[in-house]
């Protein structure tokens, strides 16, 4: 079982076809780092203002961003190992963490890039699905060009490929 739950933290987001691309972009990124066991991820959609509340109040940054990412677990990038992770007690799925997309931002982020929103939602989904499974890109070394490498791996196979130029978010 792949449980990939999705809210929506405020009515008139928009973009119907959301859910979909994030459900697809996890899964493929989860396959794609050999996750082969049942697992959860939970996922809120929200605005600008929804996601500096949850920075300011997770992470004491006041300022929005893109998406935020929160593993359960400490993992080791590359490696996943179901025995290092919390397991739900009622599912036995790993629970691996949650992401916090901000719709509007990743509208004009597609819009800034040329990428339109369904790559950009994508793309967002992909990079904090690795962050859920251990990956960071905190500095410019080796760690920030393992976690590039596995994007471009991860949107090739979505048929997407990758946008070389991107801003590094908070997540």
């Amino acid at each position: 079982m792949k449980d990939i739950r999705i809210t929506r933290e405020k009515k008139g987001l928009g973009h119907p076809g959301a859910e979909r691309a994030v459900r697809k972009a996890i899964r493929a990124a989860m396959r794609a780092e050999g996750v082969e066991v049942p697992y959860e991820v939970e996922v809120v959609f929200t605005d600008d203002e929804g996601i500096r509340e949850v920075n300011l109040s997770q992470r004491d940054i006041d300022r929005e961003t893109d998406v935020l990412s929160f593993p359960v677990n400490e993992l080791v990038p590359g490696r996943f190992d179901a025995d290092a992770c919390d397991v739900d007690m009622d599912t036995g799925a790993v629970m691996l963490g949650d992401m916090v997309i901000s719709l509007p931002r990743c509208e004009a982020q597609g819009a800034e890039y040329g990428n339109g929103f369904t790559r950009e939602i994508s793309y967002l989904a992909v990079h904090s699905s690795l962050h859920l499974l251990g990956y960071d890109h905190v500095d410019e070394g080796e760690d920030k060009r393992l976690m590039r490498s596995r994007e471009e791996t991860v949107m090739d196979l979505l048929g997407m490929g990758y946008a070389k130029e991107r801003t590094d978010g908070d997540n």
